[in-house]
């Protein structure tokens, strides 16, 4: 959706590697790259903490303006490398777009309202792709499930295109599935130990022995 266009102050990069990374990181900056069709890679480093308010606030698809040395760069955030482990940031790549321009991008799926009693939810997509004008991205697209019953599926093309979208994705890719919940089976050794109403049989008690009685002392002569 249409937003007020956050402007990154960023500062050229001439080192490279590993090392040169973890630099930055101590600066709190990380490296990224600006790259298009109509100029060479700009490698640039950018302040982490407003670069992570961005991903926080505006999703992965946010349109920003990347200031280098005076000279303004719209641009679409394309790829984030996160370490797996802290999620931090290592690395970005921003792609240089134009106004009224036209883009591909993967849009997150929000369910929202409750299915009938005893109904299953499965979501089998999380994303679909659109095509959309790139400053009127939409930060994610929502369907109700609000009453459905088992047996009703929600596919790509029943899904409400914001107005300034048109899906890309196969129409017929499944997203939602309404099911019946299963009941887990038991082993056959478990079946056997149950009882009709579902308790442990206990196996059949020992009968008592009878006490051993010691013998009486015999007087000795």
């Amino acid at each position: 959706m249409a937003h007020d266009i956050t402007v990154l102050q960023a500062q050229p990069r001439t080192e490279f590697g590993k090392g040169a990374a973890r630099r930055l990181r101590r600066d709190f900056r990380i490296p990224a790259v600006i790259y298009g069709s109509f100029h060479e890679p700009i490698h640039v480093s950018l302040n982490i903490l407003e670069f992570h308010s961005i991903l926080r606030h505006q999703g992965a698809n946010a349109v920003v303006e990347v200031e280098v040395e005076g000279e303004k760069h719209l641009a679409m955030i394309k790829a984030v490398d996160q370490n797996v482990l802290t999620m931090d940031v290592d690395h970005a790549d921003l792609l240089s777009v134009k106004r009224g321009e036209k883009v591909e991008v993967d849009v997150p799926v929000v369910t929202t309202g409750e299915a009938a009693p005893g109904a299953l939810v499965t979501q089998d997509a999380d994303v679909v792709t659109v095509e959309a004008d790139v400053l009127n991205i939409p930060e994610e697209i929502v369907v109700s499930i609000e009453g459905k019953e088992i047996g009703d599926q929600i596919v790509a093309s029943d899904l409400q295109m914001p107005g300034n979208c048109t899906l890309v994705s196969d129409p017929e890719t499944l997203i939602v599935n309404i099911v019946e919940p299963q009941e887990e089976e038991l082993p056959e050794d478990t079946e056997e130990a149950l009882g009709e109403d579902g308790e442990v049989e206990s196996a059949p008690a020992d009968p008592e022995e009878p006490e051993a009685t010691e013998a009486p002392e015999s007087d000795e002569s």
